[in-house]
């Protein structure tokens, strides 16, 4: 088994992308926020993070939630290829992870170890979570709710750096109500972050990208259970990297700035500005889940006083924290500026940073993809036309490749360029999930 524990705990690096030049009487500034972390330590400019104590790594919980109802029974390979998933992710776990295997149907129940406790990985434990998944079986409703609340249970009472979830669902969550769901995942977020995959295409795409966003994870579509293992094993590899948990996006604005909105844009569109705490004054936190080593694109938009030509001033600071009981919070060191200068050069003024035009474009095309595919389902094909022909003509524009193969199988596409396309007469269900499963996924700007 491979061991992804690292020696060095990760040192975060911030840089700031941006055309600071505003016009007389301009007020909206914008820009590209990159956070790097790296546990080699191959910035020169980034400062280690004193997370861990000396000699010490990230601990991790993990809890694995299997879908269980009986509609995993339909088709059988769907049962089988969970229980191998799982197996495999408990292969990947780390020696001395924390874990737990779920089982989920209208009810949680525990398959591994149980008696309300984790184990801690070894080869003996694998072993016997191996055997405990074999008597695994499909019975039972959806209530994806209470697994979460089982996990939350489990994992808050482990003393790790780290606590995770990985939770697997066939099915629409039918048994308890959209307002229940959303009070779990209410309560739960901030206290583990989970990766949420849907196997077949029974399941609810809005519900499982939901439970990711809300819990700061990932979201796909494992259209063929025989995906399923090797989905698995990446996902628990990409969790026993991570070592760093609860980092915020710490955004301190002068008086008189608002901020528009802050918006993870790479390596997903994921809306940040209603997660905001406040962090003193003029300053609040945006949470960005756990890191290992990763760098990831933030699209900060703030609004300033407008001032006189020549004039300059710091519209924004941002930095990394790690926030602390009792209000304090830990300052990983780096941190990045955002500024307004006034000019009359009209050429200065005018020019839109390739960054901030590059994000704003990808995410023009996650809501292109995601509204056209709700007017394709309601029946307004013109609506759709035009709005899945523009995701089209975007995604081609920003070398989304990923984006524009999975497009294609929806539409005929006419001319890329122009985002002239036809809906096609006949899609594949498994076709359309993945596309709306996968429309906030990005590809990086070229810098």
């Amino acid at each position: 088994m491979a061991n992804f524990a690292k020696s060095n705990v990760p040192r975060f690096s911030v840089d700031v992308y941006q055309n600071e030049y505003l016009p007389e009487g301009g007020s909206e500034v914008n820009a590209i926020v990159t956070v790097t972390a790296t546990g080699g330590g191959t910035l020169g400019s980034a400062v280690t993070a004193p997370v861990y104590p000396p000699g010490g790594g990230p601990s991790a919980a993990v809890a694995i939630m299997v879908d269980c109802s009986g509609s995993m029974d339909y088709p059988p390979a769907k049962m089988l290829g969970a229980r191998d998933a799982t197996a495999a992710a408990v292969d990947t776990l780390r020696d001395g992870t924390r874990f737990a295997v779920i089982g989920g149907t209208h009810v949680a129940k525990e398959v591994y170890p149980g008696g309300g406790r984790l184990a801690v990985a070894d080869a003996t434990t694998r072993e016997q979570a191996k055997q405990a998944l074999r008597r695994l079986s499909a019975g039972g409703g959806t209530a994806i709710g209470t697994w979460l609340r089982l996990a939350d249970r489990l994992l808050s009472a482990a003393d790790v750096t780290i606590r995770h979830g990985i939770l697997l669902t066939d099915g629409r969550n039918e048994h308890e109500s959209a307002e229940d769901l959303r009070a779990t995942l209410d309560a739960c977020a901030g206290r583990f972050t989970c990766d949420a995959r849907g196997v077949g295409t029974d399941w609810e795409v809005k519900e499982v990208t939901g439970i990711a966003s809300a819990l700061l994870g990932t979201a796909d579509i494992v259209a063929d259970p025989a995906g399923l293992a090797a989905d698995f094993t990446r996902m628990m590899e990409t969790a026993m990297g991570k070592e760093v948990a609860d980092v915020a996006l710490r955004v301190w604005t002068p008086v008189g700035t608002t901020i528009r909105f802050v918006k993870q844009v790479a390596p997903a569109v994921e809306d940040l500005t209603g997660r905001r705490t406040e962090a003193g004054p003029r300053a609040g936190d945006y949470p960005t889940g756990s890191w290992g080593d990763e760098s990831r694109d933030y699209h900060l938009c703030v609004t300033v006083p407008p001032a006189g030509l020549g004039r300059e001033m710091l519209a924004a600071r941002v930095s990394l924290v790690v926030p602390e009981p009792g209000g304090t919070a830990q300052n990983l060191g780096a941190q990045g500026l955002v500024r307004a200068v006034w000019t009359d050069d009209m050429t200065a003024s005018t020019a839109i940073s390739p960054q901030v035009a590059h994000y704003t474009g990808q995410a023009e095309l996650a809501q292109a993809i995601q509204k056209g595919l709700d007017l394709r389902k309601a029946g307004d094909f013109d609506g759709a036309t035009a709005r899945l022909g523009r995701a089209v003509q975007l995604a081609n524009a920003s070398g989304n490749a990923d984006t524009a193969k999975l497009l294609a199988k929806v539409v005929d596409v006419v001319d890329a360029v122009t985002g002239t396309v036809r809906l096609k007469t006949r899609v594949a269900e498994a076709d359309e999930m993945t596309l709306e499963t996968r429309s906030t996924k990005t590809v990086r700007v070229k810098k």
